[in-house]
């Protein structure tokens, strides 16, 4: 496929902010399934893969700046040192002796 033109490209971002207009709406993936047919029909694979990224990516950065982020285990975890697990500042420390420790080294 050769390099989409100014109307393509037009297109394709428009269909890309409608799916995630969608998305931002609160409403679930099926819901909105029209609109990621039509964002796939009219953006090329590889900016598909691209902007998928960059709105998880977003999304990602936003809890982050909120103060928390979200676990695996479904609870957020604030973003504050002081809120954070014993254990993780354990392995923390561990990291950054290790880290002291190989600078030494070299």
């Amino acid at each position: 496929m050769s390099f989409p033109n100014k109307e393509d490209r037009l297109n394709c971002w428009s269909r890309r902010d409608e799916y995630w207009q969608c998305l931002d709406e609160g409403k679930s993936q099926a819901e909105c399934i029209e609109f990621r047919k039509q964002y796939e029909k009219f953006c090329p694979s590889q900016w598909v893969k691209h902007f998928d990224r960059k709105r998880d990516y977003l999304k990602f950065k936003e809890q982050i700046e909120k103060g928390g982020i979200r676990c695996l285990d479904g609870g957020t975890q604030s973003s504050e040192k002081a809120d954070l697990p014993e254990q993780f500042d354990k392995k923390s420390q561990a990291v950054l002796d290790l880290q002291a420790t190989n600078k030494d080294l070299h």
